[in-house]
């Protein structure tokens, strides 16, 4: 399952992913969790030493590379270079999963406490003027789109803040959006900004409420979000411990927290993939951004990469393996 967490700057969805991915390690399941926010905080909420990340290899330095990886032996794809964000898999490219061999997980993964972490890579100085941070989050995008994940293995992103991930298409690649929520007017504002912009894509959203101080933070949250509030997470002495670099063991998480994180987690699990849409949306995009500026970008027609008898999911994946 792909999940994402979003919200305004300051929401706490950075810690919150960090949490939820720790959790899910916990209870033993498989988990994958890309940083793809600007600010490259993840790694550090989740454990990881800044001396180990920085030989961690960043998906956004290296597209090139990611790119030739997947686009494998799919005859639509000429080149690398011909090869965008947004390019959907077809017969012949390489479609990822959770097992061992899986090249992207080799190349950027670093395991932090049952987690593997993949950073997008910070918004550096030369990328100043010259660079959209999107271009880089474009490596986040084609993992998604080639990545086959099957019930209870989970992808857990870290999204850049507020109604910034509507620059892509990359907001219909999840199975659940969890958005963060404080009880304030911003921090509902970004919920009603980011359903307007998803409603028309059938994205599912679920908002959950942070720094949660009592029952009329969680009336003020439900008056303005309604049926989409999912859970709250309360003012937390072991996510403060967190915050401070400090990682106490789960058996410190207060009792409604921990059952703030299983009900998160009953929630994506009752969530059903659907494989059909996953296909339909990326050729959606795929074609929007060919037509308004990949075509001239790459000087080819990039409808052509579409293979329209392609559906992407487990069985795409079983027949891959078959190819060889």
């Amino acid at each position: 399952m792909k999940i994402a967490f979003v919200g305004k700057g300051g929401s706490g969805k950075t810690t919150l992913s960090a949490l939820f991915a720790r959790y899910l390690a916990s209870c033993g399941a498989p988990v994958v969790a890309v940083d793809a926010d600007i600010n490259q905080h993840l790694g550090p909420a989740l454990g990881a030493r800044p001396a180990d990340l920085a030989g961690v290899p960043a998906l956004g330095g290296h597209l090139a590379e990611i790119k030739e990886l997947l686009r494998g032996s799919n005859p639509r794809i000429a080149s690398a270079d011909q090869m965008v964000k947004t390019t959907p898999p077809g017969r012949g490219s390489r479609l990822l999963d959770f097992s061992e061999d899986n090249p992207v997980h080799r190349r950027f993964g670093h395991h932090v406490d049952g987690v593997l972490l993949m950073l997008t890579g910070p918004f550096s100085e030369d990328d100043l003027g010259v660079a959209c941070y999107h271009s880089k989050v474009g490596a986040v995008e084609m993992y998604l789109n080639h990545m086959v994940d099957g019930p209870r293995e989970y992808v857990v992103v870290d999204m850049t803040a507020g109604a910034d991930s509507f620059a892509s298409g990359m907001f219909t690649r999840f199975d659940v959006t969890f958005l963060v929520a404080e009880p304030t007017l911003r921090g509902v504002g970004v919920y009603r900004q980011y359903a307007e912009y998803a409603r028309d894509h059938d994205v599912t959203i679920k908002v959950v409420g942070n720094k949660v101080q009592g029952p009329e933070d969680v009336e003020f949250l439900r008056e303005h979000v309604g049926d989409a509030l999912s859970v709250c997470v309360s003012h937390s002495e072991f996510v403060r411990a967190m915050e401070k670099g400090r990682h106490p063991d789960f058996t410190e998480l207060e009792e409604d927290n921990l059952k703030a994180l299983a009900w998160m987690r009953d929630v994506v699990d009752a969530t059903e993939q659907d494989w059909e849409r996953f296909t339909r949306q990326n050729v959606e995009f795929h074609l929007r951004n060919a037509e308004r500026w990949a075509n001239a970008a790459t000087g080819v027609d990039l409808a052509a990469q579409v293979d329209p008898e392609f559906v992407m999911g487990p069985a795409a994946l079983a027949a891959s393996r078959a190819a060889g």
